[in-house]
């Protein structure tokens, strides 16, 4: 290693989980990071013989890990939180939220309710997100000037909606969108096709091609619900897990969101395609849309990570409750304790959604090289204590709210649990404010 030299920054933490190359909690090690990347990770007393930092953090009582990736969401929809409480999932979309979105749904509203998101998002600890909602070009603003890093994906739906007529239309605002982030550091674009049922053959089709021209993530939702593949198989004959292998795509930059039902036959398709698998336990088991076989998906080597939908659906965008979800879900379906421990949801929940969103070379693990996106989780209080295995006070307790630091390409979002980025006060008054219109709207009939 160099001689003594000026760096960002020396994070000396009580334990560090790396993730990667082992997914082990390490006592006693510190981080060096300079110009937004991992420069080291060792024994502290190697790593401050080594560099000399303009700032050095000893957090003692924290947890330092990789940042979480929310690797699927709607994040204006944060203003929709709560709505159509304790309908299915036709009847939540077809008379509650479609309208209301019909009604309210603009640039202004994408821009403050994305905002919204990411300042809950942040203070639980999420450094990367995946956004799939009307007006990308707000979100993406938004991001940009937060600091975030995210996958914004351009919703392309059949049907008129709030953002395009149409397919086509969307496809050329959508283009135009990449082209006009394609070089951002934190930002990438996707096509963001709704739902088989709502994109036809042709259109699924042109998307693959200019995915692959462009080399862009696809991200849908994907057999969400039992009604949905029965419809399809008594329609076509085919669940949509056949129907896409048959268009060709089931492909590696295909990110399959939900995936509650699947059976043996479609799971082989999916694991030797290379295809992703989002998995979003709250929402789905707010709507009572069915189980995720994770444990069976990573079994097949698939990859998957985790995601929370959007608020108006879960009510949380928490991804360490995520975790604890997905934990306790996958145990009481096996009935095996054993079944995806702590350490496999925190790698699910940073790595595997790196992995899903196709950028594993970048963040998702404490490796040197990485870009600095990393969390601090404060276990001193006693609400953790004692602290035998870290790893479990991150998962099966309220580790969300415990995140005191956020860095995102080694930019402070997050120090002392405030916001560095985001006034959550204007952030909140503006929510409060869509909140009345929206209510009056809906007292009005």
């Amino acid at each position: 290693m160099p001689e003594h030299a000026d760096i960002d920054l020396i994070l000396e933490p009580g334990w560090l989980l790396p993730i990667a190359p082992v997914n082990e909690v390490l006592a006693g090690y510190s981080l060096a990071i300079d110009q937004g990347r991992i420069l080291a990770l060792g024994p502290s007393d190697q790593v401050q013989a080594n560099w000399r930092a303009r700032e050095h953090l000893r957090l003692p009582d924290h947890v330092v890990l990789p940042g979480l990736v929310n690797a699927h969401g709607h994040a204006a929809m944060s203003l929709l939180r709560g709505l159509g409480e304790g309908l299915p999932l036709q009847r939540w979309l077809e008379e509650v939220i479609w309208p209301v979105e019909g009604r309210w749904a603009s640039e202004a509203f994408i821009q403050d309710g994305t905002q919204l998101a990411m300042a809950e998002m942040v203070r639980t600890g999420t450094t990367c997100f995946s956004d799939m909602y009307f007006f990308p070009e707000a979100s993406a603003r938004a991001a940009q000037l937060a600091g975030m890093r995210a996958q914004i994906l351009f919703p392309l739906i059949q049907f008129p909606n709030p953002w395009s007529r149409d397919i086509s239309e969307g496809l050329d605002k959508g283009l135009r969108l990449h082209d006009q982030y394609r070089d951002d550091p934190l930002l990438r674009i996707g096509f963001g096709p709704h739902a088989p049922y709502t994109v036809p053959d042709a259109d699924l089709q042109r998307i693959l091609t200019l995915a692959d021209e462009l080399d862009l993530q696809i991200q849908t939702h994907l057999h969400e619900t039992a009604g949905e593949v029965d419809q399809a198989r008594q329609q076509t004959g085919l669940s949509h897990i056949e129907r896409f292998a048959d268009l060709g795509l089931l492909v590696p930059r295909l990110q399959a969101v939900h995936m509650t039902q699947i059976n043996e036959r479609e799971l082989s398709l999916v694991a030797e395609t290379g295809v992703s698998v989002i998995h979003c336990p709250q929402s789905n088991l707010k709507l009572a849309s069915g189980f995720c076989p994770v444990p069976e998906l990573l079994a097949a080597g698939v990859r998957v990570g985790l995601g929370t939908d959007g608020a108006a659906s879960n009510d949380s965008l928490d991804m360490f409750t995520e975790m604890r979800f997905a934990s306790l879900l996958a145990k009481a379906r096996s009935g095996d304790p054993a079944q995806l421990t702590a350490l496999q949801m925190v790698e699910t929940a940073t790595l595997g959604g790196a992995r899903a969103l196709d950028l594993a070379d970048r963040i998702g693990s404490l490796e040197p090289g990485k870009e600095a996106d990393l969390i601090a989780v404060d276990l001193g209080g006693v609400a953790s204590q004692p602290v035998y295995a870290p790893q479990a006070q991150l998962v099966h307790t309220n580790a969300g709210s415990l995140v005191s630091h956020v860095w995102v390409a080694g930019r402070a979002l997050l120090t002392n649990g405030q916001l560095q980025t985001l006034d959550s006060t204007a952030i909140n008054r503006r929510a409060r404010n869509w909140g009345r219109q929206i209510q009056a709207g809906l007292d009005e009939g």
